[in-house]
């Protein structure tokens, strides 16, 4: 008898990390801008921020121009690292002196990757709960980890705390105070040495920039560079160091094995409160929420639509463009199934690898509830979206993707079924949500 294959099919994969071994599970990285405006890339219109690494990423594989993710800092990684709606996560107390974090019960996103063999590593910002150490990245799918808690606001004078904002290497407290200039550098470091790790086993790096959020900062090789000023600078620090992980990828002999997926967390931080405006802070220093209407904090398109693109070689033709809709929920979905997992009981999001693929024209995301915090606030059905926030607004997004017409009393009939599908939402989650607004 010849000796049995050894190929995944007639080994039986028993040992902790077969699932995703014996499929030949894609590596992934997941690039996480914070406060990114949709109008902030080159290939997506910015007519003076260069992005060429990030519009390269664009050309080898698709960008989506109808992508959702929260109007804030705490509901989009939500969304993101559990594939749910604000509404349905009950995550709370995250932020500064917070005491809180993921309910145990919550799958994450690196939790059902390792289950399935994946190596996880984190750098950057979380912000998911810090007070106890099963709060921290962790205590919650990562294997490691190394960057701030929350936001790095967070401290005087923009935020009136003594508690310092330290910065972390897994569990431990490792430096205080933070050189935040050099911290876009220091995560692309860390997601560097992962893709260099050698290994059976695929990996899963997440890079949660905390940039562009305010205060900004970045290093002096970057400072001065382009034409926007300093957000400028700042977010071409950003696409070098989309550029450094992708070289890292081609010198380990790993770029055409993995996903990378680059997105932001909503949109720009305009119309600034009055504690942002010191420490050298100063209204001009954010983004563009391009041809959308609003931007963080608020739910319309320029808080909740940004910029996403995703290259995955052998699955996504490169350089193609839809506008059907997708969301950071579904890169939970999609991102589990692609490394053979299966999508955790609950979830909010849907696995797009047919539509990256090209094998469906269409979208299995219908519609998008729209959260303020985990607040419900309106939903988006094919072209129409319904906002109920302080009386009724509905836009056609196809033809109006600015928001500039609501046209609610030319169109009873779509408010009403719109309303009832919003009203039906609220009834299943409100009396079980919490959570305020981050």
């Amino acid at each position: 008898m010849a000796p049995m294959s050894r190929s995944c099919w007639a080994l039986p994969c028993l040992a902790l990390f077969a699932s995703a071994v014996c499929a030949g599970a894609p590596n992934i990285v997941v690039l996480f801008a914070d406060d990114l405006g949709y109008g902030d890339l080159g290939v997506f219109g910015n007519p003076t921020i260069r992005t060429p690494n990030l519009d390269w990423l664009a050309a080898e594989g698709l960008r989506m121009t109808s992508f959702y993710s929260a109007p804030s800092c705490v509901p989009a990684r939500v969304q993101l690292l559990l594939g749910r709606y604000p509404s349905r996560a009950r995550v709370r107390g995250t932020s500064v002196g917070g005491k809180g974090g993921i309910p145990a019960e919550l799958t994450t996103l690196p939790q059902a990757l390792r289950k399935v063999g994946y190596r996880t590593a984190m750098a950057g910002k979380w912000h998911l709960g810090y007070a106890r150490p099963e709060y921290l990245p962790v205590g919650k799918g990562f294997d490691r980890w190394f960057g701030l808690p929350y936001s790095n606001d967070m401290i005087k004078p923009w935020v009136q705390t003594d508690e310092p904002l330290w910065l972390y290497r897994n569990a431990e407290r490792v430096e205080h105070p933070v050189d935040q200039d050099q911290l876009t550098m220091r995560y692309t470091a860390e997601v560097v040495d992962v893709i260099r790790e050698e290994s059976d086993r695929p990996f899963f790096a997440y890079l949660a920039y905390s940039m562009p959020h305010l205060p900004l900062r970045t290093a002096g090789r970057f400072r001065g560079r382009s034409r926007a000023g300093l957000y400028g600078d700042v977010i071409e620090a950003i696409d070098w160091s989309a550029g450094e992980i992708m070289k890292a990828l081609d010198d380990a002999g790993k770029r055409d094995d993995t996903i990378v997926v680059f997105t932001s967390d909503n949109g720009p931080w305009l119309n600034l409160p009055d504690r942002m405006l010191s420490g050298g802070v100063v209204p001009w220093h954010a983004g563009s929420p391009g041809p959308l209407r609003g931007a963080k904090h608020t739910t319309y398109e320029g808080g909740v639509r940004v910029p996403m693109v995703v290259r995955w070689p052998g699955t996504v033709p490169p350089g193609t463009v839809t506008a059907e809709m997708g969301a950071t929920l579904d890169l939970y979905a999609t991102l589990i199934a692609a490394g053979g997992g299966g999508i955790p009981e609950g979830s909010d999001g849907h696995d797009l690898t047919g539509l990256w693929a090209g094998r469906t024209g269409r979208s299995p995301r219908l519609d998008f509830i729209y959260h303020r915090g985990s607040q419900v606030q309106g939903v988006r059905s094919g072209p129409w979206k319904l906002r109920a926030v302080d009386g009724v607004e509905l836009f056609h997004l196809d033809v109006d993707p600015s928001e500039r017409y609501n046209v609610a009393n030319e169109q009873p009939e779509i408010v009403a079924e719109l309303r009832g599908r919003l009203e039906r939402f609220r009834a299943q989650v409100e009396p079980q949500s919490g959570g305020a607004p981050q």
